[in-house]
Protein backbone atom coordinates (compact mmCIF):
# COMPACT_ATOMS: atom_id res chain seq x y z
CA UNK A 1 0.00 0.00 0.00
CA UNK A 2 1.02 3.84 -0.77
CA UNK A 3 2.14 6.15 2.20
CA UNK A 4 -1.30 8.52 1.66
CA UNK A 5 -3.75 8.80 3.94
CA UNK A 6 -7.36 6.88 3.53
CA UNK A 7 -9.46 10.23 4.84
CA UNK A 8 -7.55 13.75 3.92
CA UNK A 9 -5.08 12.05 1.18
CA UNK A 10 -2.32 13.42 2.74
CA UNK A 11 1.36 12.41 1.53
CA UNK A 12 4.81 13.15 2.43
CA UNK A 13 6.11 16.67 2.24
CA UNK A 14 9.58 18.03 0.71
CA UNK A 15 11.93 20.23 2.81
CA UNK A 16 15.11 21.11 3.89
CA UNK A 17 17.24 21.20 6.80
CA UNK A 18 19.36 24.43 6.90
CA UNK A 19 22.63 24.23 8.43
CA UNK A 20 24.04 27.84 9.55
CA UNK A 21 26.96 28.93 10.99
CA UNK A 22 28.30 32.47 12.92
CA UNK A 23 27.51 34.83 15.90
CA UNK A 24 24.28 36.40 15.71
CA UNK A 25 24.71 40.37 15.44
CA UNK A 26 22.66 40.77 18.51
CA UNK A 27 25.31 39.04 20.02
CA UNK A 28 27.97 40.71 18.34
CA UNK A 29 29.16 39.18 15.63
CA UNK A 30 28.21 39.40 12.10
CA UNK A 31 25.13 37.39 11.63
CA UNK A 32 24.44 33.72 10.75
CA UNK A 33 25.31 32.25 7.30
CA UNK A 34 23.91 29.57 5.55
CA UNK A 35 26.17 26.92 5.40
CA UNK A 36 24.51 23.48 3.74
CA UNK A 37 20.83 22.78 2.93
CA UNK A 38 19.96 19.28 2.87
CA UNK A 39 17.15 18.07 0.98
CA UNK A 40 15.07 15.67 3.00
CA UNK A 41 11.06 14.08 2.84
CA UNK A 42 8.67 14.76 6.16
CA UNK A 43 6.77 11.21 5.83
CA UNK A 44 3.10 11.33 6.95
CA UNK A 45 2.26 9.85 10.69
CA UNK A 46 0.19 6.45 9.06
CA UNK A 47 -1.49 4.35 11.47
CA UNK A 48 -3.82 1.22 10.86
CA UNK A 49 -7.33 1.84 11.57
CA UNK A 50 -10.17 -0.56 11.49
CA UNK A 51 -13.32 1.58 10.84
CA UNK A 52 -16.94 0.56 9.74
CA UNK A 53 -17.98 1.77 6.55
CA UNK A 54 -21.55 0.92 5.00
CA UNK A 55 -21.56 -2.10 7.19
CA UNK A 56 -18.47 -3.53 6.03
CA UNK A 57 -15.56 -3.43 8.47
CA UNK A 58 -11.76 -2.32 6.35
CA UNK A 59 -8.43 -1.56 7.64
CA UNK A 60 -7.61 1.78 6.15
CA UNK A 61 -4.35 4.02 6.48
CA UNK A 62 -5.14 7.31 8.41
CA UNK A 63 -2.97 10.19 9.14
CA UNK A 64 -2.76 10.68 13.14
CA UNK A 65 -4.63 14.18 12.31
CA UNK A 66 -7.90 12.68 10.71
CA UNK A 67 -7.64 10.00 14.02
CA UNK A 68 -7.69 12.71 16.55
CA UNK A 69 -10.58 14.37 14.71
CA UNK A 70 -12.83 11.23 15.49
CA UNK A 71 -15.09 11.40 11.92
CA UNK A 72 -14.79 7.89 11.40
CA UNK A 73 -16.52 5.16 13.09
CA UNK A 74 -14.36 2.70 14.77
CA UNK A 75 -15.19 -1.56 13.95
Amino acid sequence: MSKVCAICGKTKGNGGCITRKGLAIKAGGIGMHVVKNVKRKFEVNLQNVKINEGGTIKTVKMCAACIRTGNYVKA
